[in-house]
């Protein structure tokens, strides 16, 4: 065994004794159970594993790769760059999810000139996404992206994609050899080898080859949504599309009730039939954290995520509280949260910085289903730049038409759906059908509330929502 393999085994034991690797029975975000999960961001508080590790991944693909700067993909593979800058004296570049609204207004941070090359550098690869939207901003700026120095890869098709893209990557490790070394040293049993070998075969991801992963200029409603997360660059909005095309369901539930024990029956009868059940917190008059956390734990037990329809409309310094602050504590508990743009795009980046790293979305409201509102076709129209803008935590429109048109992976939120359409609730709310929702309005998840919430069965109604639902969008898409 040469040096570098020794100190290769010896980190990989650092790292599972760190807990930077975990065993048991995860969700993942394509949706299915892991064996395993790798956890890196634990390193920032093991100074040592985090510094040996970041120089023997770039020992290792130093005699691969070569450029007069580096530059971590945004957030956890920053600290590596940081760690291989000081060290060997590369210029580091830092890649902003987004450019600023103000001063320099500057996408990528440091000094470079158009032409010098870049080398990125990212902590696990899965399917690639990540890196290669890193590569369009880089080369957005005008650099040259020599490649990619990678600690674990997966093994899940991400270096394929890659590769297929024409991006030189090298990477340190593979999930499938640190479990190896970790079966020779004694750590797990031939087991949980077994058992990750077959989750990694079942969780293949593939990503198609030319796609502009930031204004695609192709038609998001032939795209299957597996194909759609590979370009969506709101992370929880990636592991919404995720979770929809692996438990099949484009159903949301609008669960508007007036007590706590009604919501969390509701959500335990809906929850094998949803993707995303939707809340009005502030109606239910006994809501409290012991609510939120019961919610929270359904949800996970059921594989759905929680939309808080807040519709914060203010100003970024009050919707920042009423979001993270309050009786309701939202940001603890919803995984998306609704927004309308009049108070303009302060208001998105407050509630952004508000989520606090948390893997939280939002959607913008860009129209309304009810009849005689106010949006008109400009205000829609500027909602939905702000959310193309603000990608990286919109993850959505609440729309009832197809507004979306240059990035396919923000996703269509339709309400006002019923089996019956032409029908009115007397207070301006209209409906229409669920093929009509998917097939022509562009729906991507459908909003149903009363239609399932006032029915005799509860269960059986979110059921038959959810099959006409599915099979609208298979109609869809194989129409492309």
């Amino acid at each position: 065994m040469n040096s570098i393999e020794q100190k290769i085994n010896s980190l990989v034991v650092d790292l599972y004794k760190v807990g930077a690797l975990k065993f048991g029975d995860f969700k993942m975000k394509v949706g299915i159970n892991s064996p395993v999960y790798v956890d890196l961001r634990v390193l920032v508080s093991h100074p040592k594993v985090l510094e040996n590790l970041s120089l023997l991944a770039w020992e290792c693909a130093e005699p691969h790769v070569k450029g007069d700067h580096i530059c971590g993909v945004p957030y956890n593979a920053l600290s590596m760059a940081t760690i291989i800058s000081v060290r060997h004296n590369i210029p580091m570049l830092i890649r902003r999810k987004e450019a600023k609204k103000y001063g320099t207004k500057k996408l990528v941070e440091g000094q470079f000139k158009v032409g010098d090359t870049c080398v990125i550098i990212e902590d696990i690869v899965t399917s690639g996404s990540s890196i290669m939207e890193t590569v369009k901003d880089l080369e957005s700026e005008g650099l040259k992206v020599a490649g990619a120095v990678i600690i674990v890869d997966r093994g899940q098709g991400g270096m394929k994609n890659l590769a297929e893209n024409g991006i030189n990557a090298h990477s340190m490790l593979t999930l499938t050899k640190m479990m190896q070394i970790l079966c020779d040293e004694g750590f797990i049993d031939k087991t949980v080898v077994s058992a990750m070998d077959k989750y990694l075969k079942e969780s293949q991801i593939s990503i198609p080859l030319t796609l502009d992963f930031h204004h695609c200029q192709v038609n998001r409603l032939k795209m299957s949504y597996g194909e759609r997360a590979n370009v969506a660059t709101s992370p929880v909005g990636r592991s919404l599309l995720q979770l929809m095309e692996t438990k099949k369901t484009n159903l949301c539930v609008a669960v508007d009730v007036g007590s706590a024990e009604n919501l969390l029956s509701i959500a335990s009868q809906i929850g094998p039939y949803i993707c995303l059940l939707k809340t009005h917190a502030d109606a239910v008059g006994d809501f409290c954290e012991e609510t939120a956390k019961s919610l929270e734990k359904i949800s996970i037990q059921e594989n759905f995520m929680i939309m808080e329809d807040r519709k914060f409309s203010d100003i970024g310094h009050t919707v920042a509280l009423q979001y993270n602050h309050g009786p309701l504590r939202i940001a603890k508990w919803a995984h998306f949260i609704t927004c309308h743009a009049i108070a303009g795009p302060g208001s998105v980046s407050a509630l952004k910085s508000a989520a606090d790293d948390q893997p939280r979305g939002c959607f913008l409201v860009a129209e309304m289903s009810s009849e005689g509102n106010l949006i008109t076709s400009t205000y829609t129209k500027e909602t939905v730049s702000i959310a193309e803008t603000h990608s990286t935590f919109v993850a959505g429109l609440v729309s009832q038409s197809d507004v979306t048109t240059t990035l396919p992976g923000l996703i269509q939120l339709t309400p006002g759906v019923r089996l019956s359409s032409g029908t009115s609730d007397g207070m301006g709310q209209q409906w229409v059908t669920p093929e009509e929702a998917v097939l022509k309005r562009g729906a991507d998840v459908v909003v149903v509330g009363r239609g399932i919430t006032e029915s005799q069965n509860i269960k059986e109604a979110a059921k038959l929502y959810q099959s006409k639902l599915w099979a609208a969008y298979q109609t869809r898409v194989r129409s492309g």
